[in-house]
């Protein structure tokens, strides 16, 4: 069975029965959990709303660093986190490649999530582009001993991914690794190892081939692990186990959401 760990159920252009058979076609493919992942707390309630109906999603809390605009006090971040089926913070971090002149916005509200992770001994789900040293420097200086996490959507160096191992984090890896032109991430994957693994579609985005260019969904999860699958040399089933395995290992929360 696998887990979709990563991806934005409400983000789907799709109205509610629409949503509800997408959901099905995924369980129908073998994914037992989906972690539906915000990335504005202004719509963390309409999120939770959307997805209310399914005992098998569970949700995260937080701000994008590209959603600056739509940034929230400690607080507020705090109360929403609460929020019995909420098992991580994020997605939060940083992204200078498309927002470098937003750094100090981000860098502020990155430093928050990971005081939330923190107090509320929730994960976090960490979206970073172009930011490496920074990533690294500031969850080294803020979080703390027991704090967890996952780089999510990874396609940065092998070097950085075992940083973030090093201080407990996991790697997520999308439909970007099934790209021909994703070479480098494949020859990263191939080292990564197994027992930090996790798989995501980052729906409605980045379907994996052989859907590209058209709109991801949960289900899509399954071509993504049978890809890694053989990139690792081992059957799809094993892989399905130990990226299962490892999410509810770095989720402990989901548990009780299954």
């Amino acid at each position: 069975m696998f887990v979709d760990s990563h991806c934005h159920l409400d983000r789907l252009d799709l109205s509610q029965a629409e949503l509800n058979r997408a959901v099905e076609r995924a369980r129908e493919r073998g994914v037992e959990h989906f972690l539906c992942v915000c990335v504005s707390v202004r719509e963390f309630d309409a999120m939770a709303d959307t997805v209310a109906s399914f005992d098998d999603v569970s949700l995260s809390c937080g701000v994008h660093p590209l959603h600056q605009e739509d940034r929230c006090d400690y607080q507020e971040l705090l109360d929403k986190a609460a929020h019995p089926k909420v098992v991580a913070i994020g997605e939060t971090g940083l992204d200078y490649f498309y927002s470098a002149d937003s750094k100090a916005l981000q860098h502020a509200s990155f430093i928050d999530h990971i005081k939330a992770a923190n107090e509320l001994s929730k994960p976090l789900i960490i979206h970073t582009r172009d930011a490496r040293e920074d990533t690294i420097a500031l969850l080294k200086a803020h979080k703390a001993a027991h704090t967890k996490g996952v780089l999510h959507c990874f396609t940065e160096t092998l070097e950085m991914a075992q940083a973030a191992m090093a201080m407990d984090f996991y790697i997520s890896i999308s439909g970007i690794v099934t790209f021909n032109g994703a070479k480098e991430l494949q020859e990263v994957v191939k080292a990564l190892p197994l027992e930090r693994l996790l798989i995501e579609t980052d729906s409605p985005w980045l379907a994996p081939v052989p859907y590209r260019g058209k709109p991801n969904e949960p289900a899509y999860v399954k071509e993504v692990g049978e890809f890694i699958a053989k990139l690792k040399g081992i059957q799809v089933e094993e892989l399905a186990k130990i990226t299962t395995d490892n999410f509810y290992r770095l989720f402990e929360k989901a548990k009780g959401i299954v």
